[in-house]
C-alpha cells in the first residue's frame, strides 16, 4: 500500500498535523543552510558547539574534541 505525505499512516506522521512537538527533537531534519565557518573557527570552536553542529546535520558525535573538529572540517570545508 502506498501513502502520500498527506495520507501517511498516523504511526509515521505523528498525528494529523505532522510530528508532535515532543517527537521533533528525535527526528533528523536537514538544515536549510550550509555552515559558514572558517578553519580557524573550527580549530577554536568549543566542544559543545561542534557537538551541536554535527548533531544538527545528523553526523556522528564520537571521539575527543580534536577528532570532532577534524571530522567537521572534513565534512564542511571545501578545499581551495
Amino acid at each position: 500500500m502506498e501513502y502520500s505525505v498527506a495520507g501517511a499512516p498516523p504511526s509515521l506522521s505523528g498525528g494529523p498535523n505532522g510530528p508532535q512537538s515532543g517527537d521533533r527533537c528525535n527526528q533528523f531534519q536537514m538544515p536549510l543552510h550550509y555552515p559558514r565557518y572558517t578553519r580557524a573557527d573550527y580549530e577554536t570552536m568549543p566542544e559543545w558547539k561542534v557537538d551541536c553542529l554535527l548533531k544538527e546535520y545528523g553526523l556522528p558525535i564520537t571521539g575527543d574534541v580534536h577528532q570532532k573538529r577534524k571530522f567537521a572540517m572534513g565534512a564542511f570545508l571545501w578545499p581551495h
